[in-house]
């Protein structure tokens, strides 16, 4: 046995042992908040046996035994200092008769790329960033807010969204560190929403929200094991959120069941007067998302399967044919296979858009700084990272930052030119034209491949993502578990046309119903590989 093997189960005995302690003192733990959903935690609440300075303070526990301490996960990167005090208010007003809504108490934790105008950090995971406070509550905080959640603190990411490098580790960042995969902790959690995809699958909180610009809701949700929902680009405001592109950037919920996502979004959704975006959204879409989970959605649903996203080992292509039969029984109409031609088009004219956007989103973002933050350019955080290269680089550097600065900006005719390709691609001859053709009401399709082993030498080695179609096309796009390689969670997805969620989330609800396939995570020092 290796001295790190030993050491990691060394480790996972201490902390089952240091559980057991606790259990055996119901002082030390007076409420278990291990994957309750919304729904439980408020008819606690409702019926006064839990209130929610005791479930923030709960969540403050198990972050302290599971994050801190115990298998380490690093998936918070900042406790919120205020958040009791605001678990009190919350309390005070339910005494009074006044509750918000479904979320009042309930305990969630933010992506570290969210702004809040609090004593919190806003860095992206980078170090360059500490003290660089945003002048305003993201918008979809301030809904959040106004909803009654109880803001617990931030979580760790991929730093810079995982745009800094093409070769960085998924779920790490100079000021948070390695983020460990909940279910086998030699195992990349995935990105860029590492930590609150963590934080859910360890039940840290109540539920996260994440960003995405491609794959960075749905992916991480996919490898730990949790409902990822990544909505149509303008369904949630992107005002306060540090950029990388505006056609494909979102803000999205990460939970435990689609009925607690169905909840979460109906407050996260809005119109927003800073964003644009959000003034597209369709007169009169209802944004109540609950009423969309009705029973039975399956049945007589026309669902695509679409195969050439990547290529599926066996194990995937398995876990694929599990989840097509579990349809097939549910009731719906399932057509297999559905192929989208020319999907392994769609990066060359993303990479241009990306690019062209990052430049002129981060332009805009370091200009809303105050004249005292450490950084006002992209220039200045280049410089940053070489003056602390063994903090900010210790595995893999910044050559996409670098890039960018370094090469001509790309012409607005080249951009307008990429952005048209890919949505054509993404849209018109993609998403778009395989429902009509086959008269769909959603596509699925495997999420991604289990979780790779944490490699700090050669970064990610992933299997694939078929996140990028409704990533680019700026569609919606809902994971949610579908089966488990060697005890390693992997997601399949349910994505469609835009302004689409609600039936999304009806059709992942009633698959969820009948395959139960979400299995809590075990906290293994390595994956049972035999």
């Amino acid at each position: 046995m290796s001295r790190s093997t030993f050491f990691l189960l060394s480790l996972g005995l201490a902390f089952w042992i240091s559980r057991g302690a606790a259990a055996a003192d119901p002082a030390a733990s007076p409420f278990d908040p291990t994957e309750a959903t919304i729904g439980d935690l408020q008819a606690r609440m409702a019926s006064g046996s839990l209130t929610a300075r005791e479930l923030t303070q709960a969540y403050l526990e198990r972050i302290r035994e599971f994050d801190r301490a115990g298998p380490k996960l690093d998936a918070v990167i900042e406790l919120n200092p205020d958040a009791l005090a605001i678990a009190d208010r919350l309390d005070a007003e339910r005494r009074a008769g006044h509750v918000r809504g479904p979320l009042h108490g309930i305990p969630v934790l933010l992506k570290d790329n969210i702004g809040t105008a609090d004593r919190m950090q806003t860095t992206a995971g980078s170090l360059a960033l500490v003290g660089a406070r945003p002048p305003h509550d993201a918008a979809l905080v301030a809904r959040l807010r106004g909803a009654g959640a109880v803001i617990l603190g931030k979580t760790n990411l991929s730093e810079w969204a995982n745009f800094r490098s093409g070769t960085a580790t998924g779920g790490w960042s100079g000021r948070g560190g390695q983020t460990l995969n909940p279910y086998a902790l030699d195992r990349d959690p995935s990105g860029s929403s590492a930590g609150s995809a963590v934080a859910v699958a360890a039940s840290l909180c109540a539920f996260a929200i994440g960003t995405e610009t491609d794959g960075s809701i749905v992916s991480p949700a996919s490898t730990c094991g949790i409902v990822g929902l990544k909505p149509t680009v303008g369904l949630v405001s992107r005002t306060g959120i540090i950029p990388i592109s505006v056609s494909q950037d979102t803000a999205g919920p990460m939970a435990r069941t689609v009925r607690d996502e169905a909840i979460i979004l109906g407050a996260l959704s809005g119109t927003d007067p800073e964003d644009p975006a959000t003034r597209s959204r369709p007169a009169g879409l209802p944004l109540d998302f609950l009423s969309a989970l009705k029973p039975r959605a399956l049945v007589g649903a026309r669902i695509g399967v679409v195969r050439n996203a990547f290529n599926l080992n066996r194990a995937m292509a398995a876990i694929l044919d599990q989840d097509v039969v579990a349809l097939r029984a549910a009731g719906a109409v399932v057509v297999d296979p559905v192929d989208i031609p020319n999907q392994d088009k769609i990066g060359d004219p993303e990479g241009v858009v990306l690019t062209y956007e990052f430049r002129v989103g981060m332009r805009a973002w370091f200009a809303s700084l105050a004249p005292s933050a450490p950084v006002h350019s992209l220039a200045q955080v280049i410089a940053f990272d070489r003056a602390h290269e063994s903090q900010e680089m210790p595995f893999f550097g910044q050559e996409g930052f670098e890039n960018i600065e370094a090469t001509a900006p790309v012409s607005d005719k080249a951009y307008l030119d990429a952005l048209a390709l890919s949505r054509k691609l993404s849209r018109d001859d993609g998403i778009d034209a395989a429902m009509n053709r086959e008269r769909l009401d959603a596509l699925v399709a495997i999420t991604g491949g289990p979780a790779c082993v944490i490699d700090h030498v050669n970064g990610d080695s992933n299997q694939g993502s078929s996140s990028s179609l409704a990533a680019v096309a700026g569609y919606p796009s809902i994971t949610v578990p579908g089966g488990q390689v060697f005890g390693l969670p992997v997601g399949i997805s349910f994505f469609g046309r835009a302004w689409s969620e609600a039936t999304l989330l009806g059709l992942a609800a009633d698959f969820e119903d009948h395959t139960h396939a979400r299995q809590p995570p075990g906290y293994l020092a390595r994956a049972p590989v035999p």
